[in-house]
């Protein structure tokens, strides 16, 4: 399967930089598996800027916001 790279960029809301990962889903959910983490498009723009990336802290958000940010 080819790596969409340049189109995985532009949904792309991570604020970390430099990430070699960014636009690479497979390996940027691989290391955030890794890490006990979600990937920065799972959290909405302004929690993602916490770079708070716990799985318990997206529970919490999904709690109080719903499955629609």
């Amino acid at each position: 399967m080819e790596c969409r790279r340049d189109r995985n960029l532009a949904a792309c809301n991570c604020t970390y930089s430099p990430c070699e990962r960014k636009g690479v889903c497979c390996e940027c959910i691989a290391y955030h598996r890794e890490m006990g983490e979600l990937p920065a498009c799972y959290f909405p723009d302004e929690a993602e800027k916490s770079w708070d990336r716990s799985i318990e802290n997206f529970v919490r958000l999904y709690r109080d916001r719903g499955r629609r940010w």
